[in-house]
């Protein structure tokens, strides 16, 4: 079940996952990173199996001209090795339900088109 990472602990147990995916943020600078990204609504969910974070979602609320208010997600990534066992699908879940308690009218996220496998996935799950 997806949680909130919210403590400065919580936070750096994603590290790792995160690094998958944003491979150019060094250890040294996620936490800070991440803290001071809270000011424009950023947030973190992670999904733990064993104690350890498998799945990592940053995404943020917000409302503009185009979309309304809307949940952009800025990152979702499941470690290597814990894929393809549902932590994906399940933080998806999750957000698409964030958004519909928080009043969004649309959930939002954009994907480099190199990511093949990423793109498989949204498009299962009902995102273009």
């Amino acid at each position: 079940m997806p949680e909130h990472a919210a403590t400065d602990a919580e936070i750096a147990d994603c590290y790792e996952v995160m690094a998958e995916l944003r491979p150019h943020v060094p250890r040294e600078r996620f936490l800070p990173l991440v803290k001071s990204m809270h000011a424009g609504g950023y947030r973190l969910a992670c999904i733990r199996e064993g104690g350890r974070v498998v799945a990592v979602a940053g995404y943020r609320i917000s409302s503009n001209l185009f979309y309304g208010r809307n949940l952009y997600v800025d990152d979702l990534v499941t470690a290597e090795s814990a894929r393809s066992r549902g932590h994906g699908k399940a933080l998806l879940d999750w957000l698409k339900l964030l958004a519909l308690d928080e009043g969004c009218d649309a959930l939002h996220l954009d994907s480099g088109v190199q990511r093949k496998r990423a793109h498989q996935f949204y498009l299962r799950e009902g995102l273009e």
